[in-house]
C-alpha cells in the first residue's frame, strides 16, 4: 500500500509539472496519511476492486485535491509499477542471499580439494573423485543461478503508466517517465496496460532454478549421510532429537525440507507460465497466481538459501570414512586406467576390456585383491609397480587443480 501510494503521488506530482494539476496537489497525496488497512478493506467490501478502494480512502484522507488522485490512470498502471519495485527490491535480498551461498560453497570446495573420495554414477562406484569438486560443480551452479536471477531481475524492474489497453489515451509518456525515472524502473515498451507477464514468468524460472540447484546439493548430502555411506552428515545440535521412537537416528532433515521447498517453487514456475497467455489486451486470470507465487516463491527462496548456506557452514565431512569407502573398493574404481594401460601396450580396446572386466568381475563375486589379481594374469603385460600406480587415487585427480584455478577466478 504505502508503494501504492508514493506512484500515486508520483503521478500528480508529473501532471503538477506538466501544468494539468494544480500546485500542491503531489504533496497533498503524499502527505496523506498511509490506508489504514481495516478501513480499505471495510471499503473493497462494497467497491469489490482493491484499488479503486484504495483510491476511495486516500482521497478521503487527503486534506485537498483528492480528485487529482489517480487521474488519467487504470488500476494496472499502479498494480504493475508498484509490483515492478517490490520485486526490484526482492531481487536484491535474494541476489544477496545467494552470493552468500557461493562464498560459502567455494569455500567449503577449496578447503577440500584433495579430499579424496569414490565418486559415483548411477549410485554405483564410479571413479575416484575428491569432495572438492564435487562441491565446485555446486559454486559453478550457484554462479549460473545468480547470473540468471540478475537478468530476470532486470527484466522484471518495469513498470507501465499508459492507462486503458495501454494507449496513453488519457496518460500521456511524459508522465510515466517521470514516474519509472523516480523510481528506478524500465517503462514496458509496448503495454497492453498491463506488464507483459514473459517477464514474471523468467523471474520465478530463476527462482525456480536456483532452487534446483539448492535441492541438487541437499539430494547429494541425504546420499552422502546414509548409514552405508556416512561421509557427510548435518550438524547434530545438543538436544535435538532424530526420531521420537529411535534415539540413534539423525536424520538428514535440513536437506529433505529443502528438497520439498524446491518442489513449490517449481510449481510456482510452471503457474507464472501460466500466466503469460492473457486474453487481448488484458484479464485478471493472472492476478490471483501472483498474490501467492510471487511473494511465497520470493520467501520460500530467501529461506532456502539461508538454510542450505547454514547446513553447508556446519556440514561435518568426514574424510575418514571417505577414505574407508574408497579402500572398500579394491581398488575396482581405477580399472579404466587399466584399461588404458593395456591399451597402450598395443592390446585391443575390446581384448583389454574384456581382461580387466574378468578381474572386476572376481572382485565383485568372490572378493578377490583386483590388484593381486591382475598382477597373477600372464595375459596382463604390467608389473605390480605399474598397477599399483595405476590403482592410485591420486593419479586420478592429479589435473583436477584447473578447476580450483577456475574456482578461484570466479566473480559474481
Amino acid at each position: 500500500l504505502d508503494v501504492w501510494q508514493e506512484v500515486e503521488a508520483l503521478v500528480v506530482e508529473a501532471w503538477e509539472s506538466h501544468g494539468t494539476a494544480p500546485a500542491g496537489a503531489g504533496a497533498a497525496v503524499r502527505s496523506a496519511p498511509p490506508v489504514d488497512i481495516a478501513e480499505w478493506k471495510a471499503r473493497e467490501a462494497v467497491t469489490h476492486h482493491d484499488v479503486a478502494a484504495f483510491v476511495d480512502v486516500l482521497a478521503t484522507s487527503m486534506d485537498a485535491h483528492g480528485e487529482w488522485l489517480h487521474y488519467g490512470l487504470t488500476s494496472s498502471d499502479v498494480l504493475d509499477t508498484a509490483q515492478g519495485v517490490l520485486l526490484k527490491e526482492a531481487s536484491g535480498i535474494l541476489l544477496e542471499g545467494a552470493a552468500g551461498l557461493f562464498e560459502t560453497v567455494r569455500s567449503l570446495a577449496l578447503t577440500h580439494r584433495d579430499t579424496v573420495m569414490v565418486g559415483r554414477t548411477h549410485g554405483i562406484w564410479a571413479e575416484p573423485t575428491t569432495f572438492g569438486l564435487k562441491a565446485a560443480s555446486w559454486a559453478f551452479d550457484i554462479a549460473r543461478g545468480w547470473r540468471r536471477l540478475v537478468a530476470a531481475a532486470d527484466e522484471v524492474s518495469t513498470g507501465t503508466i499508459s492507462g486503458a489497453v495501454g494507449t496513453y489515451a488519457t496518460v500521456p509518456p511524459d508522465i510515466e517517465e517521470h514516474v519509472m525515472a523516480a523510481l528506478g524502473l524500465d517503462p514496458e515498451p509496448a503495454p497492453t496496460q498491463v506488464v507483459a507477464r514473459d517477464r514474471h514468468a523468467a523471474f520465478l524460472a530463476a527462482l525456480a532454478l536456483l532452487g534446483a540447484t539448492i535441492e541438487r546439493i541437499a539430494v547429494e548430502l541425504r546420499h552422502l549421510q546414509r548409514s552405508e555411506v556416512a561421509e557427510a552428515v548435518e550438524a547434530f545440535r545438543t538436544g535435538q532429537k532424530g526420531s521420537s521412537a529411535m534415539p540413534h537416528k539423525r536424520n538428514p532433515i535440513r536437506a529433505e525440507n529443502l528438497t520439498g521447498l524446491a518442489r513449490l517453487l517449481r510449481g510456482w514456475s510452471v503457474a507464472a507460465m501460466e500466466n503469460v497467455a492473457l486474453w487481448h489486451e488484458r484479464d485478471i486470470s493472472h492476478s490471483s497466481v501472483e498474490r501467492v507465487a510471487i511473494p511465497d516463491a520470493c520467501l520460500t527462496l530467501d529461506f532456502a538459501l539461508a538454510r542450505m548456506t547454514s547446513l553447508l557452514e556446519g556440514l561435518v565431512v568426514d574424510s575418514d570414512r571417505m577414505k574407508a569407502n574408497l579402500d572398500a573398493t579394491g581398488g575396482l574404481v581405477s580399472s579404466q586406467a587399466v584399461l588404458l594401460a593395456l591399451v597402450e601396450t598395443g592390446m585391443s580396446r575390446n581384448d583389454a576390456y574384456r581382461i580387466v572386466q574378468r578381474h572386476a568381475a572376481a572382485v565383485w563375486d568372490e572378493g578377490a585383491d583386483f590388484a593381486d589379481s591382475l598382477v597373477a594374469d600372464p595375459d596382463v603385460p604390467l608389473d605390480e609397480d605399474t598397477i599399483a600406480s595405476l590403482l592410485d587415487p591420486a593419479r586420478a585427480v592429479r589435473h583436477a587443480g584447473v578447476v580450483f584455478d577456475r574456482l578461484e577466478a570466479a566473480t559474481l
